[in-house]
């Protein structure tokens, strides 16, 4: 269907106004973003707060510290291959937009505005909401009276469990640190790329601190010998319902390792996008890959397979550090999460405004949304759209369900991305590509491949999440022919504008 669409869609495409920056530099954008800064980029967008956290649901999932480990693993080299992949696309659309650009450029319009529909609903604004209750969470650590409990609000019962509608005490806090990262990026990209690169290494730091901890201080006998030992791989060694239990438990590992795609988003601001995407992408998420394993090999030295399953909200990290240096660890634990998860929206807040610039520029989006601020030439419209909408989910209570929900979207995105690759080079073969996929066509194959299993599996075994999920993309067809009007009728006014003032032209 998409194929058939294109002709039609490409003639569209034609008449509009392209993304700024597609055109060329020269539409606005301050190219300021070195090599270094955006592979902080992808590292400081991957690592949030859930390599703290997730290894706990892991655990009770897959129960063996072996299948733990290959979840890591499957879903490292499964993100290291999407890397790889996004390489060859990144550098031969290097403009602000990203994933955006490439389902819109290798398979269809339509398709390049699902995904952007999606990740302004739920994807990007429901993750930032997500990482910044999460950094209110841990500062309630230092701050006691940062309560959870809602004050005024209501209770909504959705298939995933009931939620609490409101404000609290923390989900202000959320709301307030939203704020001041949209205001940091509104001020100038060269500002919130300094304090991306600085949170970024502090980050880094702490990972490092915490698997030094359990690798080299907290070794404990006991818990080595457990994991290590006879326990290590399941008894009944792997079949098809233990590989069907490690895909789904995988999810939790993927989205952990996700936004690594974001400096695509970016990619209009880069100092020299063709060479620096494909780097940073792939440097960013082979370093977050070998951290994330080193810090499972941690937890294992420190906990036994059920310490990690049964740690106090999930908050594993914390638990390890508490084992290894008692009450202190939990205040360590805490102000290391704090600047991972500050770090980490600063990022996922600067490259998400780009793709709204992008489809703005399409006219997909509010128009507006595809303004530059006058002197910091950031899309200062974009960033505030995306603040308002992310407050609301804040409020709302529901950006848990709503990122449960587009897990099997997401994934479908990610797959399909991977065959636009194929579509662009059997239908473009002309276009320059500075930067080749490695083992064409056979490594983003077996991305797709991965992908589509782990979808597939996902689909089988969580329908109450994959089915809402595909409803909220598919609520975005509808939306994406009524932004085609709009735009096909403003287009229509301005020319009908035009044609009167050349016959009546005005005194």
């Amino acid at each position: 269907m998409a194929r058939e669409a294109r002709p039609a869609e490409q003639a569209h495409s034609d008449e509009r106004t392209h993304s700024a920056e597609q055109a060329h530099p020269g539409t606005g954008f301050l190219r300021a973003i070195t090599r270094l800064d955006a592979t902080a980029l992808v590292v400081g967008s991957m690592v949030g707060s859930g390599i703290f956290i997730v290894s706990a649901d892991i655990a009770r999932q897959v129960a063996s510290p072996g299948l733990l480990l290959a979840v890591w693993v499957l879903s490292g080299i499964t993100t290291v291959i999407g890397a790889l992949t996004y390489g060859e696309l990144a550098a031969m659309f290097p403009s602000a937009g990203g994933q955006y650009v490439y389902l819109r450029e290798g398979i269809s319009p339509l398709f390049g505005y699902l995904y952007g529909w999606t990740l302004f609903m739920v994807i990007q604004t429901g993750t930032i909401a997500a990482v910044a209750v999460a950094f209110a969470r841990f500062t309630s650590v230092f701050f006691p009276s940062l309560s959870p409990d809602v004050l005024l609000g209501f209770t909504v019962h959705l298939p995933s469990g009931p939620i609490d509608v409101g404000l609290s005490a923390q989900r202000a806090l959320a709301i307030v640190s939203v704020i001041v990262l949209t205001w940091i990026n509104i001020r100038g990209v060269r500002t919130a790329a300094f304090i991306q690169t600085s949170l970024t290494l502090l980050k880094v730091l702490s990972l490092v601190g915490l698997i030094v901890a359990g690798l080299m201080l907290g070794r404990n006998p006991h818990a080595l010998a457990e994991n290590f030992g006879a326990r290590f791989w399941p008894a009944g060694g792997l079949h098809l319902d233990t590989l069907a239990t490690l895909g789904a438990a995988m999810v939790g590992a993927l989205f952990a390792m996700d936004a690594w795609n974001n400096v695509g988003f970016a990619a209009g601001e880069l100092k020299n996008p063709r060479r620096d995407l494909p780097f940073s992408m792939a440097a960013g998420v082979l370093t977050v890959t070998v951290l994330y394993l080193l810090a499972n090999l941690g937890y294992l030295s420190v906990l036994p397979l059920s310490g990690i399953a049964a740690a106090p909200q999930d908050r594993v990290a914390t638990a390890v550090l508490q084992a290894v240096f008692g009450g202190a660890g939990l205040a360590l634990m805490a102000a290391a999460i704090m600047i991972s998860t500050f770090g980490c929206n600063n990022g996922l807040i600067l490259s998400g405004a780009r793709v709204y610039y992008a489809m703005a520029h399409d006219g997909l989006f509010f128009r507006k949304a595809g303004a530059l601020h006058s002197r910091h030439r950031t899309p200062t419209p974009a960033l505030a759209v995306q603040a308002v909408w992310t407050c609301v989910l804040c409020l709302s209570g529901t950006y848990s369900q709503l990122l449960d929900y587009v897990i099997f979207a997401a994934l479908l995105f990610y797959l399909l991305t991977g065959v636009s690759l194929f579509a662009l080079r059997r239908r473009r073969p002309d276009l320059e590509r500075p930067v080749r996929v490695p083992a064409y066509p056979w490594l983003p194959a077996l991305y797709i491949l991965l992908t589509g299993a782990i979808a597939v599996d996902l689909l089988a075994r969580k329908p109450r999440y994959t089915w809402p999920g595909l409803l909220i993309v598919a609520l975005g067809v509808p939306v994406y022919y009524g932004w085609r009007l709009a735009a096909r009728r403003a287009r229509r006014a301005e020319e009908e504008l035009a044609r009167l003032d050349v016959e009546e032209p005005r005194p």
